[in-house]
């Protein structure tokens, strides 16, 4: 699943796009540990017949920063 845009989604709804959510993302080879500055270079190396990189060793993690969240609740005995 990849993404097209950046879309904030708040409670089902599409928020105004003045909302900033900070967020970083690394992109790797899962098999040699090499870290890529964007989606183009990694399918640079994809399509590099030099190398034997495959799609599927193309891996992506995304961190998103939230804001805190104060949940008031009973404590059951």
């Amino acid at each position: 699943m990849g993404t097209n845009e950046d879309t904030i989604v708040v409670a089902g709804k599409k928020t105004p796009d003045n909302i900033k959510v900070k967020s970083t993302e690394k992109v790797y080879n899962a098999q040699t540990g090499n870290e890529y500055t964007d989606d183009a270079e990694a399918e640079a190396d994809v399509q590099n017949p030099a190398t034997s990189t495959s799609k599927d060793d193309i891996k992506k993690d995304v961190a998103i920063q939230v804001n805190s969240l104060d949940i008031f609740g009973e404590v059951m005995k």
